[in-house]
């Protein structure tokens, strides 16, 4: 069996900390562990650094005691992202949380032409904040360790130059019907409630599918991330384009 990229389970809940030679909790980490996980002095728990490190350890307070030595998880390759269409409500927070369970590196929010929400740049960092601590809470229950980057609030534009983007589209374009996503493309564009306008459709990303049907705005994000994360483990494998397509 190769080098793993994620931290095995047992041994205790996983929580991130800054040092891991001289770990401190956070007052909400050591709050989360003793009042809600009812976790008690000596108890084990995984401190993690979020960049692959991790290491047994007892907890103690704020001062968790290690038990045993540092460990390092490779970084899962290829990097796997997924740039979503600003939605209204909680979608947002709902598409973050699961991307991060299913092991996407990193999450894009971005505004599409149709995005029914406009925020300003103040309402944009504080839901930046809130979703940045969503998938760290996300990373401790899949305990991943290497904790996934939360981008800032982009346009279309700004997205469909990153190297590697495509565009997730049901309706395909005439001429081809779209394959499923694949890790030569390892940035899938999903759109908004509104799906995407003319323009975008225009802007010359190849296109893939995540089905037949038609997902919601968050139900795609996570499709997309979900296969990624199938492709990249090896549980599926890359579609091929009929013949004549």
């Amino acid at each position: 069996m190769g080098p793993r990229s994620e931290i095995p389970s047992g041994g205790g809940p996983l929580v991130y900390v800054t040092d891991l030679d001289q770990p401190v909790l956070s007052d909400d980490d050591h709050h989360h562990l003793a009042r809600v996980r009812r976790v008690r002095d000596g108890d084990p728990v995984v401190l993690g650094d979020g960049v692959g490190g991790w290491r047994a350890a007892r907890f103690a307070g704020h001062h968790p005691e290690c038990d045993g030595e540092r460990l390092t998880a490779d970084r899962p390759e290829p990097p796997i992202a997924v740039a979503f269409a600003l939605a209204k409500g909680a979608k947002p927070e709902l598409a973050v949380q699961k991307l991060v369970e299913l092991g996407v590196d990193v999450i894009r929010p971005f505004v599409a032409a149709r995005s029914i929400v406009r925020w300003d740049e103040g309402k944009a960092a504080a839901a930046l904040a809130r979703w940045e601590r969503v998938a760290i809470e996300a990373a401790m229950q899949s305990r991943r360790a290497w904790l996934p980057e939360v981008a800032r609030m982009a346009t279309f534009a700004e997205v469909s130059r990153l190297p590697g983007a495509c565009l997730a589209d049901r309706d395909g374009s005439a001429a081809r019907t779209p394959t499923g996503p694949s890790l030569d493309r390892p940035l899938v564009l999903t759109g908004p409630e509104g799906g995407w306008d003319d323009a975008e459709r225009a802007a010359g990303l190849p296109v893939v599918g995540l089905g037949p049907g038609v997902l919601r705005a968050e139900t795609a994000a996570i499709t997309a991330g979900a296969l990624l994360a199938a492709l990249r483990s090896g549980l599926v494998h890359p579609t091929v384009p009929p013949p004549g397509t």
